[in-house]
């Protein structure tokens, strides 16, 4: 199946080609002719999958048929990277129309925001806080909405932005279409759906599990040593980039200047960082200037970075969808990816429970060479407290400095998004 038969406007499937496209993906196939006809939709399908562009195309093909200056597509979703992204594909899909796309969300001044409204846009892509401020504010009008869009909507139940969709929702038009798409399903966002949905349409990829072209393995190992197991690791993998995700922000800065100073180009992504520094990091994960990213669960949506060969979980996710999430950074659009996690004793629960998702029992592995009976120096892998200072005396070989990696074939609060 190729994109041509969708019937798309000539300017959209200029978009398409010039951003790289195909053939469609599994969802996409399924989803836009649905989106098309106007129907409400339930989509359930694994992050990586190409849902973004399932919902983009379609709304990009009914919006140029009547252009307008109003607001007709809401697009709501649970943080700033997600809505780059998202806001990202709508320029590159619809570069050669005349449809203009507008990210809203907090961590930044609310000027340019109101200047692109001012402006004219099609399209907003927005976080739920900074938006309800600008109803609440009579700063934007969303009485023309024709199709509203939930992504990743389990994923802002989890943040506790439940309260606020449910104001967004009433005021946006009852007769509108609505497109909800989630990886999980909890009773809460079932039953937001079946109040929202109009006779949708289900859409479902697969189980709601990780892809299965990531493969999984555990690193048993006690706390005091997963500085030095990473930085073995890395030493020793062949990889294109690597994500690597910690349970704190502290810890995210943390080993991001550890694994620094010993010479891996490395970055950090954690909420204490300001929208400028945390696009920066991304921008530089994404473009090569930095092989490493050392992030909090911030980064387990909306980074679309199909280089990712290796996650790494430095520490276990609190919940089996946190783990979805986050293995979904890797084996993106049917490539290959691997899943690293280190665990401790306190683990073995949460390790049950994923297993049970995915069905087998995950490898447990051992470094080869790896001294597990060695003691670390003192503060040299205390989690919780600022990095000291390192002795630089013996420096572990570098990589070079243009190519990076040996390359191979390839619960924020709300307040956090106000």
């Amino acid at each position: 199946m190729q994109f041509e038969q969708f019937s798309f406007d000539p300017r959209i499937l200029s978009g398409i080609n010039s951003a790289g496209y195909t053939t469609p993906t599994p969802i996409q196939q399924q989803a836009i002719p649905v989106v098309l006809k106007q129907h409400d939709i339930l989509g359930l399908a694994q992050t990586g999958t190409g849902k973004t562009a399932a919902f983009m195309l379609p709304i990009l093909q009914l919006l140029s048929a009547e252009p307008s200056r109003y607001i007709r597509a809401l697009i709501i979703v649970p943080t700033r990277e997600l809505a780059e992204q998202i806001h990202q594909t709508a320029k590159d899909l619809g570069k050669n129309t005349r449809l203009r796309s507008t990210t809203i969300y907090g961590g930044v001044g609310k000027g340019a925001q109101l200047n692109a409204l001012r402006r004219g846009t099609d399209i907003v892509v927005a976080c739920p806080g900074r938006l309800l401020d600008l109803l609440n504010d009579k700063l934007i009008d969303l009485s023309h909405v024709e199709i509203l869009v939930l992504d990743e909507a389990d994923h802002m139940c989890d943040m506790g932005f439940l309260p606020d969709i449910r104001r967004i929702l009433k005021r946006v038009p009852e007769r509108r279409q609505t497109l909800f798409f989630a990886a999980t399903m909890q009773d809460e966002i079932r039953s937001l759906a079946n109040n929202i949905l109009h006779d949708p349409v289900t859409v479902q990829i697969g189980i709601i599990a990780p892809t299965k072209t990531v493969s999984h393995a555990l690193y048993p190992i006690p706390q005091t040593l997963k500085t030095t197991l990473v930085t073995t690791l890395l030493h020793e993998l062949k990889t294109d980039r690597v994500l690597i995700f910690t349970r704190t922000k502290h810890r995210a800065r943390t080993l991001a200047g550890k694994l620094d100073k010993q010479g891996f180009r490395t970055t950090a992504l954690q909420g204490n960082m300001s929208q400028n520094q945390r696009q920066a990091s991304l921008d530089g994960f994404r473009n090569g200037k930095f092989d490493i990213l050392v992030a909090t669960d911030i980064a387990a949506r909306g980074i679309d970075v199909s280089e990712i060969s290796h996650v790494i979980n430095f520490d276990m996710p609190d919940t089996v969808d946190a783990y979805i999430h986050r293995i979904g950074r890797t084996g993106r659009a049917e490539a290959t990816g691997k899943a690293f996690t280190f665990c401790t004793s306190e683990d073995e629960s949460m390790i049950r429970d994923i297993e049970k998702v995915l069905g087998h029992k995950i490898e447990r592995e051992r470094l080869e060479g790896f001294d597990y009976a060695s003691r670390p120096r003192e503060n040299s892998e205390r989690q919780d407290r600022p990095a000291q200072s390192q002795n630089r005396s013996a420096q572990p070989r570098r990589r070079n400095s243009s190519t990076g990696f040996q390359r191979s074939s390839n619960q924020r609060s709300r307040a956090a998004e106000r």
